[in-house]
């Protein structure tokens, strides 16, 4: 037989499904995976039962249902300033991966360059490198990941399509900064280039941080495509729900790649999704200060058993360093050795880059989920507590 897909064969069983796999093995409290471990908005789960009673259950319209592209925009609107048209600038997804698909298929040529910045969602490079193109990877630079602008300069040139920027981030919970949003759109004024925003993480900031869109600044308008999630903003990541925020002049070609990867998501939970946009600030604001308490459990415990905690502004995610500890060994043979002994899964951040150069990535870091309940979180820090005592 011929040879399969060269590119998807090398692909390596992914580091959340073995963690994960361990994790169950062991009866361990998996913080690996981003995902809630409590239901989304009852008024939301109401909302899609009633749907799929109401005789709309065939297919959507290939951009979504209108009242939540309606939804989507007015929620562009109301947080961001952002003038959208629901009929023509915004389209619905199965989720925001399959967004991200489709926003790359649009804009890239086979030699194209893309720029991406490290640590990355494990996804990113091998969709660009599926699309025939060529990663050109920046390193920010820990504890505080700063971005460094002469190596993200230098890594613009002739070639360069577009960048992908996840703000806030997955994994180090960045987000960034007003100043460094302005240096990354003077490069795109530059070059000509488009930016793909993955900003599923949008409402789920802490500390006073407040998301910015790159598409808000001067000029950005026509040079971005806005990535958002309902699974994320409503913890319902099961449903895969997306939406994909585009300029006029870019949304009928990032229409044609979602109409020959996905064409249509499902028209109650659509529904459902437009309810929930609609809620008043105060939901938003309550996701996001539950989730940030949930943060400070987990990162004071971890201080306790002698992690240094990086600092983490949003997102699902917090970024430990574990050489305080003394332990010798890689970062995923720690992740391992805390999985089997202490009985608490974590993510190695190594596994957030390029794997031809994630040989000289940060090795003593390791990447928590804080989005479960706080009890599950105070166990954890328990099982860890009492297993470090001994260290």
């Amino acid at each position: 037989m011929k040879p399969l897909n060269h590119q998807l064969t090398a692909l390596p069983t992914t580091i959340f499904t073995r963690m994960s796999a361990l994790a169950q093995e062991h009866g361990a409290i998996n913080l690996g995976q981003g995902f809630p471990d409590t239901e989304g908005p009852a008024d939301m789960i109401d909302a899609a039962c009633d749907a799929l009673r109401d005789d709309r259950n065939q297919y959507a319209p290939l951009t979504g249902l209108p009242e939540l592209r309606a939804a989507v925009a007015a929620s562009n609107a109301r947080f961001y300033g952002l003038e959208i048209d629901p009929a023509r600038e915004v389209i619905v997804t199965s989720g925001a991966t399959e967004a991200l698909a489709s926003c790359l298929m649009a804009v890239l040529n086979p030699g194209d360059e893309v720029v991406l910045i490290e640590p990355l969602y494990d996804t990113y490079l091998p969709m660009v490198q599926m699309l025939g193109c060529t990663a050109r990877c920046v390193r920010l630079v820990p504890p505080n990941w700063d971005l460094p602008r002469y190596t993200l300069a230098a890594a613009f040139g002739p070639r360069t399509k577009a960048i992908m920027l996840n703000s806030p981030m997955n994994p180090t919970g960045k987000v960034f900064t007003p100043d460094e949003l302005a240096f990354i759109a003077g490069l795109l004024r530059q070059h000509g280039a488009y930016a793909i925003c993955d900003e599923v993480y949008e409402h789920l900031t802490f500390d006073g941080q407040v998301h910015v869109p790159l598409m808000t600044l001067p000029g950005m308008r026509e040079h971005c495509l806005r990535i958002g999630s309902a699974g994320k903003t409503f913890s319902l990541t099961g449903w895969k729900i997306g939406y994909i925020t585009a300029p006029a002049s870019l949304a009928p070609t990032v229409a044609k790649a979602h109409q020959n990867i996905a064409f249509a998501s499902a028209p109650n939970l659509q529904r459902a999704v437009a309810h929930g946009l609609s809620n008043d600030e105060s939901y938003f604001a309550s996701l996001a200060d539950a989730l940030g308490r949930q943060r400070d459990i987990l990162a004071e415990g971890l201080r306790a058993c002698r992690f240094e905690v990086l600092p983490c502004s949003g997102t699902y995610f917090v970024v430990a360093d574990f050489a305080p500890l003394g332990f010798s060994g890689s970062d995923l043979a720690f992740c391992e050795h805390i999985t089997r002994d202490a009985g608490v899964t974590a993510i190695p951040v190594s596994a957030f880059y390029a794997p031809d150069s994630a040989d000289d990535a940060p090795t003593t870091l390791i990447r928590f989920a804080f989005c479960k309940r706080p009890d599950v979180l105070r166990d954890a820090v328990t099982r860890l507590t009492r297993h470090f005592a001994g260290t």
